[in-house]
């Protein structure tokens, strides 16, 4: 297909809440929200680089910028038939994952609407729902914390991610255990320890969780040190951040690293890379699930067509848009189709699109490019 029109947008959505992690206390989201159009057919993909350069080195003014400035100029009036090929025209880029991510994304959501298929089925999925976790981050108390995780039980919720840092670490985990003894928890480090924490890791094992994800920092060492910490614990190492791409994977299966990824379809720079990870994983035996970004309504009905691949075996961080947002950007917004369950596309490509009057209203830049004769 020929690319005749790209939009880029740039868009910062109110948060209902602020989200408690070891990085920041966020009060909104900055996303990259990518339309892209061929022909008579439109498409919207999402890419949600954090604001600050803390979970990653990319943020998302230079995402924006090395989309608008060196990939959608590569991209606009060519033909393109395939994610190959236009990741081959942008390979002169290194790193940039979430901007990668940002113009390879609405080209499998594209293709799909001109198929007239949903996406999971170009990616290779199959299934009408899938589930989803709840997440909390710190929140004012342990009274607090234990009220949510009730109502997310009884909203039929299959597992909890609990934000841990310190100062709201092992007390935290040990409290919950002894209020919910048989509920699935894992614990999210967002990279706030070192492997010098070793018997912090070590106490958790008491603890049954599912896994303990992103323990160590994302650094030069990372996939060393934490493969030093899963040979010495037995709960399971999930990898995030370190999971930065199909090769950093590969080395990290070597080394021994993790017993589950999660993937994230824009950190690891879209969603033939996600795809590559799963199939690559389900080759040494190694679970993966879906993580988020806080993406709107358009980022999270993507992640659903992606959790139905095969190897997605733990439920996904994939949110009901009345989870963060009290107005989400994306329409029709994401809710529950069952008890801990999100539909997935009966529509081709994704029924999700930004509102136009919310986008006009949240975004902060856009850059528009046509192809000659478009």
């Amino acid at each position: 297909m020929r690319i005749d029109r790209i939009d880029i947008y740039w868009a910062r959505i109110p948060l209902a809440f602020v989200w408690k992690t070891s990085y920041a206390d966020q009060h909104v989201t900055d996303t990259i929200l990518v339309r892209m159009q061929s022909g008579e057919h439109h498409a919207w993909g999402e890419s949600c680089p954090p604001f600050i350069p803390g979970y990653s080195a990319e943020h998302t003014l230079a995402t924006f910028h090395t989309v608008r400035e060196h990939m959608a100029p590569r991209l606009i009036g060519q033909e393109l038939s395939s994610a190959d090929e236009l990741l081959a025209r942008l390979a002169f880029v290194k790193g940039n994952q979430f901007a990668r991510a940002a113009v390879e994304i609405p080209w499998w959501v594209l293709e799909a609407t001109r198929r007239g298929v949903p996406l999971h089925v170009v990616l290779g999925g199959k299934g009408d729902a899938v589930a989803v976790g709840a997440d909390f981050g710190v929140q004012p108390s342990l009274d607090v914390l234990m009220e949510k995780i009730q109502g997310a039980i009884e909203a039929g919720f299959p597992r909890i991610k609990l934000k841990f840092r310190p100062g709201w670490d092992l007390d935290m985990v040990a409290a919950v255990r002894s209020t919910f003894p048989d509920f699935t928890f894992h614990v999210d480090c967002n990279a706030a320890y070192t492997i010098a924490d070793i018997e912090v890791f070590r106490a958790l094992d008491r603890y049954r969780l599912a896994m303990i994800e992103q323990p160590l920092a994302d650094d030069g060492m990372s996939l060393v040190d934490h493969a030093t910490l899963q040979s010495q614990i037995d709960t399971p190492v999930c990898l995030d951040e370190s999971a930065y791409s199909v090769a950093h994977v590969r080395a990290a299966i070597r080394l021994k690293s993790c017993r589950v990824v999660n993937i994230k379809m824009a950190r690891v720079g879209g969603l033939a890379a996600s795809r590559e990870i799963q199939t690559l994983c389900a080759e040494h035996g190694i679970p993966c699930w879906v993580g988020g970004m806080l993406e709107s309504a358009v980022g999270g009905a993507i992640c659903a067509e992606l959790a139905t691949l095969p190897n997605f075996t733990y439920p996904g961080d994939i949110f009901p848009s009345s989870y963060f947002y009290r107005n989400d950007l994306g329409k029709p917004e994401i809710v529950l189709s069952g008890r801990g369950e999100v539909a997935t596309a009966r529509v081709p490509g994704i029924a999700q699109e930004p509102d136009p009057d919310l986008l006009q209203q949240w975004t902060v830049a856009h850059a528009a490019f046509r192809a000659e004769g478009a």
